[in-house]
């Protein structure tokens, strides 16, 4: 039994609770509203069903089918967004659709009883099935034969067009050539054969009027157990569901011909009904194999497979699923993403995390992964940290995590309700990091701007790499930290300021100071709560956790699979030392998932790149790169190895990287952020 839960108790959400309550394939769990005094609620209330005011609750509660009846776009995204992957969500006009189309269909079958109960006195003893039409291909009559020999029965279908009975039925063509035709053989839908004649009628006027069919059984298999069952009704439901799905959608039989397409399908691929229904499923395919015989062969499941499909050759991604009833396959559903709309999408995506991760802490202590006595010693002191308005300093190598305690710390504290920046001391030019930490007065030919100390007043700012500021910036960065109070450039007026500074720095601060490249002064002002986050070398007991989160991470990036790493795998990477700390590990993670074939699911040892002392060399590389590749795709990935290997020789510092390439800080930074490197 489907369990449903229905949002919106208004008009439309007491009309589908009126429709589902009477049906016995589907639950009710609970009625939500925000509005207490809503005719549904009360109807809910009546029929022992329990009510809300949040949807929210109820996701994880065994909720089969969400109908949204509120008729609001963004409480439908935010279901579609947050429900779990098994349950499905049903707009709630779709829904009242269906019960609209029940209520006419029962006014229109009490119409035509009065005008049939003759005739059924009659017919109703004829042993062969008989079906009358109207004209407009609407049925008028069905007999207790016709009832037996189809297992439907005929308050279902009176007065609806015969091709929803029998999808194959020839009865619309003998009404456009009002032609009989005798004894033509006829498969059904349940599998049984008939041998039918039909007729057209003709009035005294010559008009025609409708048609009529006469069959008889001609098969001598059992009536199937699903004519006890509702399956009607549910498959009806699901047919609503698969074409209002924005997902292009395709199922195929046990044979591999198709049955069903949504219109999202016919979007992607420009292939209509006509195309596909019936045919095999390589009718779609322009390049690949199909994955519908595939797994119908195979009995399980692909994911991730690139292919192009309809006259266009468009590319897309697809994921295939089998349908398996009572150990028996009955089919398979295919369900195709456009890769130019993913592509899209991932840029849109990128945008969004630039934006909040400029704005906002996006991490908390319980993101922070490691359970080593080491990491569990710097989490400690950074909680401890977290409660107290000191200034906090964080060491440690570079990719080990210092901007996610920084986050962390933010978000544990009294002001994580407020703003937090971020701030990359080594990615701005000197000048114009004053006036973007600072801010401006009005000037000549520009206006006045706040800066980044005034943004986060009240929050915390966090200045990574601050080891890389110079030494005039030092000197007022000094002067905020002791009188609490920033002056704009071209200003004199101190504006007073209530900010949380975290600080990290990846070099050694005092060797800095013995080279007078870091002001003493100021070191003492920082290292008020130093805390030494550990390395990946001094936490090998935490690599497992690590490489897992890594695993989870490329996944939802690169649209893998990918479960598990194999114990040899690990037990290798263990023997390495990890100068590039954690973001030198989800490098060779990601680099062994790329060459992985699209349906495996672990992560095998000869997978991984070659790890030595001073470089990377890849002991697996992509097959025929040159035959499949352009020239592009070759420089890019060169660009790409080569930028890793400056990177890590430079101990992972931008700008000694920046300076070894002759490239500016800025385009380095652009370069490792399209490269995914950072």
């Amino acid at each position: 039994m489907k369990r449903v839960l229905i949002v919106g108790a208004g008009k439309g959400g007491s009309a589908l609770l009126n429709l589902l309550s009477d049906t016995e394939s589907m639950k009710i769990a609970a009625v939500i509203d925000h509005n207490k005094h809503a005719s549904g609620r009360k109807l809910a209330a009546k029929l022992g069903i329990p009510v809300g005011t949040e949807w929210e609750a109820w996701l994880e509660k065994d909720i089969d089918i969400i109908i949204e009846a509120t008729g609001n776009e963004q409480i439908l995204e935010e279901i579609v967004e947050r429900k779990p992957r098994k349950s499905v969500v049903i707009p709630g006009s779709v829904a009242y659709i269906i019960s609209e189309l029940l209520d006419e269909k029962e006014a229109l079958v009490n119409e035509l009883k009065d005008q049939t109960n003759r005739q059924e006195l009659l017919l109703n003893h004829i042993h062969d099935g008989m079906i009358v039409i109207n004209k407009n291909g609407l049925v008028l009559f069905i007999n207790k034969s016709a009832e037996r020999i189809l297992g439907k029965t005929r308050n279902k279908f009176q007065g609806r067009k015969i091709t929803e009975l029998i999808e194959t039925s020839r009865l619309p063509h003998v009404l456009q050539t009002q032609r009989k035709e005798v004894n033509q053989r006829l498969e059904l839908g349940n599998r049984k054969k008939v041998i039918s004649t039909r007729i057209p009628i003709i009035n005294d006027m010559g008009k025609l009027v409708g048609a009529f069919a006469v069959f008889k059984d001609i098969t001598e298999v059992m009536q199937l157990a699903e004519e006890n069952t509702d399956l009607n009704e549910i498959k009806t439901l699901l047919e609503a569901i698969i074409k209002s799905s924005d997902e292009a959608i395709s199922v195929v039989d046990e044979n591999g011909n198709g049955l069903m397409i949504n219109p999202a399908y016919t979007r992607i691929t420009g292939l209509r009904e006509e195309d596909v229904i019936g045919f095999p499923a390589t009718v779609d395919i322009s390049e690949g194999e199909s994955m519908h015989l595939k797994v119908l062969h195979t009995r399980r499941a692909v994911r991730g497979v690139r292919m192009k499909v309809g006259p266009t050759k468009k590319e897309v991604i697809v994921n295939v699923a089998p349908v398996i009833v009572n150990g028996v396959i009955k089919g398979s559903v295919g369900v195709l993403h456009d890769v130019t709309e993913i592509q899209s999408l991932t840029k849109e995506l990128k945008k969004a995390r630039q934006i909040i991760r400029d704005l906002e802490a996006r991490y908390t202590f319980d993101d922070i992964i490691g359970s080593s006595p080491e990491m569990k010693l710097a989490l400690e002191q950074a909680k401890v940290g977290a409660k107290t308005p000191a200034t906090v300093l964080l060491r440690g190598e570079s990719g080990t995590g210092k901007e996610l305690f920084a986050h962390a710390i933010h978000n544990e504290s009294e002001r994580k309700h407020n703003k937090f920046i971020r701030v990359n001391c080594a990615a701005i030019t000197e000048s114009l990091l004053e006036s973007e930490l600072f801010g401006y007065e009005d000037g000549a030919f520009t206006g006045a701007k706040q800066g980044l100390f005034e943004e986060a007043n009240h929050g915390s700012i966090f200045l990574d790499e601050v080891s890389e500021l110079s030494m005039n910036m030092q000197a007022k960065l000094l002067r905020v930290l002791q009188e609490h109070e920033i002056t704009r450039v071209g200003g004199t007026k101190p504006i007073n300021i209530d900010v949380r500074i975290i600080t990290a720095t990846n070099i050694n601060l005092e060797k800095a100071i013995m080279n007078n490249t870091f002001r003493e002064d100021l070191y003492y002002r920082l290292n008020k709560l130093p805390i030494t986050i550990p390395s990946v070398k001094e936490r090998l007991s935490d690599l497992p956790e690590l490489i897992q989160y890594a695993i989870q991470k490329i996944n939802q990036d690169y649209g893998r699979s990918v479960r598990a790493i194999s114990k040899e795998a690990i037990n290798d990477l263990k023997q390495y030392s990890w100068p590039g700390n954690v973001r030198e590990l989800e490098n060779v993670i990601g680099r062994a998932m790329i060459f992985m074939d699209m349906n495996e699911e672990t992560i095998k040892k000869e997978y991984l790149p070659r790890l030595s002392s001073n470089s990377i060399n890849t002991r697996y590389s992509p097959p025929n790169l040159t035959e499949r590749s352009s020239l592009q795709v070759a420089m890019e990935e060169f660009e790409k190895e080569y930028i890793y290997k400056i990177y890590k020789q430079n101990d992972f510092n931008k700008t000694k990287t920046a300076k070894a390439l002759a490239v500016s800080i800025r385009n380095l930074y652009y370069k490792m952020d399209k490269y995914n490197l950072d």
